[in-house]
């Protein structure tokens, strides 16, 4: 099994930092401003988009129709896609919002910014439940477990730091990276495993029991900004600020190179999204979102 490109879109004026997929089409946050959505089958975008005073960082969707846009104002604005309006806009961060998460067995949103802040909302009432000042550095990424009990910063202090979800308090601290931790990634199959990225370029398997790292591999030559499961968690698949995607065993062992070789990214690629059971999306700073494909 190898992925393929199957399409291309170039559409943005600036680098594209986010992104998130539903039903065939991919949102899209862009240092141009914009948030932009396009249809993967047609490669066409359509009539959504919004323009926004600062750059698009983070995109989550807390259910069907409700789609969250993280700026880097720290600035937190909530759509119904039904209704086609703005229903919530959040000032609550200063500085950019990096990462945003939801988990749907708690219906919490969790938002972390370049400060190290983190924010978790009540994601029915959209009010806020805590506020915690982590003195972290920039967080640039949340995993949150399949069962809603815990989740993950990577941060840039070098640290990952997991909470638990019913008071919030931070249960485990692991050192984790020199220069910052900056991707994480619950694993597929193993709820007591983590993957870690970090600016270092390492790829780690951490045991979470022990608190051990179990595996290290110098998987890039630069940051690590991106870690997802695809094809449905048999593959890892990371990206990076060296221009590459690597594709990994769920047991961590390299199976494949996607770079500009074989139709890939020019610049650095920073968010990967599955799209359906055998696609995933890239997006990267040469303004390209790029859809890849399993072949068996």
């Amino acid at each position: 099994m190898l992925f393929h490109k199957q399409s291309e879109i170039l559409g943005h004026a600036g680098a594209i930092y986010t992104c998130v997929c539903k039903d065939g089409f991919a949102y899209t946050g862009s240092g141009d401003n914009y948030l932009a959505r396009w249809n993967l089958d047609t490669g066409e975008q359509d009539e959504f988009a919004i323009k926004f005073e600062e750059s698009v960082y983070s995109l989550i969707f807390l259910d069907q129709n409700r789609l969250v846009v993280g700026l880097a104002n720290g600035h937190i604005h909530i759509f119904d896609l039904n209704e086609n309006k703005e229903i919530k806009f959040f000032t609550q961060h200063t500085k950019g919002i990096f990462s945003l998460a939801f988990n749907p067995s708690k219906k919490h949103m969790y938002a972390a910014d370049a400060d190290g802040n983190l924010s978790i909302w009540d994601s029915e009432k959209l009010s806020l439940l805590v506020y915690l000042p982590l003195d972290a550095g920039k967080i640039r990424d949340i995993a949150v477990t399949e069962n809603g009990v815990h989740f993950f910063l990577a941060c840039q202090d070098g640290t990952i730091r997991m909470f638990e979800t019913n008071f919030f308090n931070e249960v485990k601290t692991i050192t984790a990276h020199v220069g910052g931790t900056t991707a994480v990634l619950c694993h597929p199959l193993d709820k007591n495993k983590l993957i870690s990225g970090g600016k270092d370029a390492l790829l780690k398997l951490w045991d979470l029991t022990s608190e051990k790292c179990i595996e290290e591999i110098p998987a890039h030559n630069f940051a690590i900004y991106s870690i997802q499961s695809v094809n449905e968690g048999r593959e890892i698949a990371t990206a990076s600020r060296d221009k590459t995607i690597k594709i990994w065993s769920n047991e961590l062992e390299f199976l494949q190179r996607l770079d500009l070789k074989v139709g890939g990214h020019r610049h650095s690629v920073n968010k990967l999204r599955v799209l359906d059971q055998t696609r995933f999306v890239s997006v990267s700073d040469d303004k390209k979102i790029i859809v890849w494909k399993a072949e068996f």
